[in-house]
């Protein structure tokens, strides 16, 4: 009867120690999913392509709002979560200027979605830890900054073909491996150069 006695006090004590100290565990993470904390530097698209990417009209929305995780809490982040998921879904499904209308550009905007999609998901997990936001506020921010970083190099590309006058013919070009943007604009040129021609002979 003893032996029964003390077994019953033991699982009791055992009981309260682990919810004591499940509790305690409890408790520091709250605080932590209060600290803000500075994130990675989300990659900017460069001020001279502004006027370029003007007419997405839902760019922008998604940019000053994915600005605001750069220095954040998990907390703040979460709640944030939903409504950047929705402007990231907008960006994706809007129609966006033709010179952005590539694959590769659609898989980086594609992997942004994903990644916004996994924060909001974290917002149904209860005992989510601020370790486990903070690195997916990384990741969003990491995906952002690629389809920054292909804006980038898709108008910086078009600015040098813009800025070159040289023919084609005279560089040996094979223009049938030319992309479609290059040969546009290598036309546009040819097109201008014989209309200066005509006006000449005028």
């Amino acid at each position: 009867m003893k032996q029964i006695i003390y077994l019953v006090l033991f699982v009791s004590v055992f009981s309260c120690t682990s919810k004591n100290k499940s509790d305690e565990d409890t408790s520091k993470e709250k605080p932590k999913l209060s600290i803000a904390k500075q994130h990675k530097s989300l990659v900017k698209v460069k001020p001279v392509f502004e006027k370029e990417i003007g007419d997405w009209k839902d760019f922008r929305p998604a940019l000053e709002f994915i600005e605001k995780f750069e220095y954040v809490s998990p907390n703040e982040a979460l709640s944030n979560a939903l409504e950047l998921k929705g402007l990231v879904l907008n960006l994706r499904d809007s129609i966006k200027p033709p010179i952005f209308n590539t694959p590769s550009f659609d898989a980086r905007v594609n992997v942004l979605y994903n990644e916004t999609l996994r924060l909001a998901d974290l917002t149904l997990i209860p005992a989510i830890t601020a370790k486990d936001v903070n690195l997916q506020v990384d990741k969003t921010i990491d995906a952002f900054s690629s389809v920054n970083s292909k804006i980038n190099t898709v108008l910086s590309k078009k600015e040098f073909e813009e800025a070159i006058d040289i023919d084609v013919v005279f560089i040996g070009l094979d223009s049938t491996k030319i992309d479609s943007v290059s040969k546009k604009t290598i036309d546009l040129r040819k097109k201008k150069e014989l209309l200066q021609i005509d006006k000449k002979n005028k």
